[in-house]
């Protein structure tokens, strides 16, 4: 399959969603960030950068509306996404509590379903993979990872008009600390690999994500990077909707992540959990800036797009 081999211009997404979470927050996230000049920023960094579009989801007074809200907004989100994935642009999706993955995924999945299956880096503190049976709260942003693999609410996992837009062995979930039985139990069943936080404390952030990446390379024709900040140690990355202590190191994932989307089967990335009203003195913005820049780090004009260190694994895996 042939690639551009010219760095893509970075269309940013605003996923106005905080209706998927107990705390409502995120929802402004995208656009806090927006206010702080992400795309000059990025822009400044060497790549072309811009706001193609800002979706926000319908309000959902009660707690009963949320599901149906997040569903109406999933659909309108991933259309949002697939005009710019159709033009050659690379999807940037700056969310948002993390239920907008619905919406991205499927959208990207749509775009690639007739050369292939993607592959998805899952990074979090919390697996994402219940269902509306085995969720206590009944928070959809708690439900994206099943609803990708096809299970749980059909206006969800059928999004698109099909389901199982990801395979279980192209799917792997990093740094998570903070899930229940239900959705591990799930997750298992299915056999997706797992990297516990745990493992990434053990092994270090960069091995773990080289290993990942590897993984959901092996059997796809494009992969994906879904990063919710609360992932990081919120020493780093105190404004999320759920922080959970002992994460990754701000630092770590820097190092790890530089320059990986100019991989040219990087099919889209989205940035989750923001929420300024958790951020008074701006460090989770400032640490939503430096990952957005070190993922989309340019190469030299003209040159094949070098991939990022993680992928030098795959050889080795494949």
């Amino acid at each position: 399959m042939k690639h551009d081999m010219l760095p893509r211009p970075l269309a940013l997404i605003g996923a106005e969603v905080g209706e998927g979470a107990s705390d409502a927050g995120c929802k402004w996230g995208s656009q806090a960030l927006r206010e702080r000049g992400l795309a000059a920023h990025l822009r400044a960094s060497g790549r072309a950068a811009r706001w193609t579009g800002m979706v926000r989801a319908p309000a959902a007074r009660h707690s009963a509306q949320r599901l149906r809200a997040v569903e109406h907004f999933s659909a309108a989100l991933a259309q949002q996404v697939l005009g710019p994935a159709r033009a050659g642009a690379l999807p940037v999706v700056v969310g948002g509590d993390h239920s907008c993955a619905v919406g991205t995924w499927s959208a990207v999945a749509e775009h690639w379903r007739a050369q292939g299956d993607i592959g998805l880096v899952w990074i979090d503190a919390h697996l994402d993979a219940h269902t509306p049976a085995t969720s206590l709260s009944g928070a959809p942003h708690g439900m994206p990872v099943a609803a990708l693999l096809g299970h749980g609410s059909p206006g969800l996992a059928l999004l698109q008009g099909w389901a199982g837009k990801l395979k279980p062995h192209n799917l792997v979930i990093l740094g998570a600390r903070s899930f229940e039985a239900g959705e591990q139990a799930l997750l298992t069943r299915l056999g997706v690999r797992v990297m516990y936080m745990e493992e990434v404390a053990r092994r270090g952030f960069g091995a773990c994500f080289a290993e990942a990446l590897a993984l959901v390379q092996r059997h796809t024709v494009a992969w994906g990077l879904s990063f919710d900040l609360d992932a990081l140690d919120p020493a780093d990355a105190p404004g999320t909707g759920t922080p959970v202590a002992a994460g990754i190191a701000l630092a770590d994932a820097l190092a790890a992540l530089r320059g990986c989307a100019a991989d040219p089967a990087c099919a889209a990335l989205e940035l989750v959990e923001y929420n300024p009203l958790h951020d008074a003195d701006g460090r989770t913005a400032r640490a939503a800036f430096a990952l957005l820049k070190a993922m989309t780090a340019p190469q030299g004009r003209g040159a094949r797009p070098a991939p990022c260190a993680a992928a030098q694994a795959c050889a080795e895996l494949s």
